[in-house]
């Protein structure tokens, strides 16, 4: 019995083996099914022609862009303060450092410590730094919020605190809120030319933000406007913020982040002169009205001098304003028979498909699916036919 069921098995696997199946065209005369089949064919033809080849353009090759930003600020703001008098501020004055990469910062507001020298004075009050008396400091701790290194001596800080004295940079600073509204208020004028150079290596093309059609007069007088000036490449700095939905003068005062995005879309099988930059402002840094910790963004800057006796000094002043990133995003398409064949290729076995869902459907949901069954599968046993040994 085992033995049987051995040959059985043998047998089966042996004729798994040597079946062939050759296509069999089955020609159904039937309105419903003919209307799936070339729906299902529009559909996938559609697809191809309109998806593929035309809105995503899947017969042009595409390289990613290769970039480099230079920027410079223009304009002049007037102070007028106790501490300062009356000043004049330049490009070298609000523009800190003169050059970075692909961004620059704009000072909009500070906090001046005038005259520090390197001296002996009474630690800012804090829990680490109140005391009482001399054995409450001791020599030579330093605290990473501290503002120097303490000498050991409890001193009078006013006339109700003592705190620990400390060798630093005095008269320490009062670090509290930002004048408001912010000193350099002007700087909402200030204008900033964006120079970008780009190029796609692959399809070795160069291109720069200030086109060819732009000349020295036009650049001297134009600022971007998005109706009127859109390709012009200087923007007025409260442009950008407004841009952006924000209000320049609101965030002057503790600073924050702009971002300058410039995207270039070039379709290489049309003139140069279609390739040109689109400009986009967004504000980066979190604005969080119910998250007040820490706002803006600012940094701390010194500028030292020294005296007839050679004894040095220095201006502290806590700097805050808006650093603009600029970030340059595009792509270039040019045409290619290589990427074409390969989309038209894929879309034909889309195609193969619509034959696999029609023959689901009609094998499965049509009423005269048992005879259209019967129709579509014939098996020729030709093994009985087979000379035995």
């Amino acid at each position: 019995m085992t033995q049987a069921k051995d040959n059985n098995c043998c047998v089966s696997i042996c004729h798994c083996f040597f079946d062939y199946s050759t296509p069999k065209t089955l020609v159904i005369r039937s309105k419903k099914v003919g209307a799936i089949n070339r729906i299902t064919q529009a559909l996938v033809i559609a697809y191809i022609i309109g998806y593929v080849c035309v809105l995503k353009k899947g017969y042009q090759d595409t390289d990613n862009i290769l970039s480099s930003v230079t920027t410079k600020v223009k304009g002049i703001a007037l102070t007028n303060t106790s501490d300062l008098g009356l000043r004049i501020w330049d490009v070298a004055d609000y523009i800190i450092p003169p050059q970075e990469e692909s961004s620059f910062f704009v000072l909009t507001n500070l906090i001046v410590t005038q005259d520090q020298s390197q001296g002996h004075c009474a630690e800012i009050p804090s829990v680490s730094s109140i005391c009482t008396s001399d054995e409450d400091c001791k020599v030579g701790i330093r605290g990473p919020r501290s503002n120097g290194v303490q000498t050991g001596k409890c001193v009078n800080f006013n006339r109700t605190v003592k705190t620990c004295e400390v060798f630093a940079w005095c008269p320490l600073e009062r670090d509290g809120e930002p004048p408001n509204p912010p000193m350099l208020a002007d700087a909402e004028n200030f204008t900033v030319l964006v120079k970008n150079n780009i190029r796609f290596p692959k399809f070795k093309f160069n291109k720069r933000n200030i086109l060819p059609h732009i000349n020295s007069s036009y650049l001297e007088n134009c600022v971007f406007n998005r109706s009127t000036d859109p390709e012009c490449p200087i923007f007025r700095l409260k442009d950008i913020v407004e841009e952006a939905d924000e209000d320049f003068q609101t965030m002057a005062v503790h600073g924050g982040v702009m971002g300058v995005q410039i995207r270039w879309d070039c379709d290489l099988d049309l003139p140069d002169a279609w390739c040109v930059p689109r400009y986009n402002f967004r504000r980066l840094d979190n604005k969080d009205p119910t998250n007040t910790v820490s706002p803006g963004y600012n940094f701390r800057f010194a500028k030292y001098y020294k005296d007839s006796d050679n004894k040095e000094t220095r201006t502290l002043i806590k700097g805050y304003g808006i650093r603009f990133d600029i970030m340059v995003f595009g792509q270039a398409g040019k045409f290619n028979i290589v990427p074409l064949l390969l989309n038209v290729g894929a879309g034909l076995g889309l195609l193969g498909l619509v034959a696999v869902v029609c023959d689901w459907i009609v094998l499965t949901c049509m009423t005269k699916r048992r005879l259209y069954n019967e129709q579509k599968y014939t098996y020729v046993d030709d093994y009985g036919v087979l000379p035995e040994e």
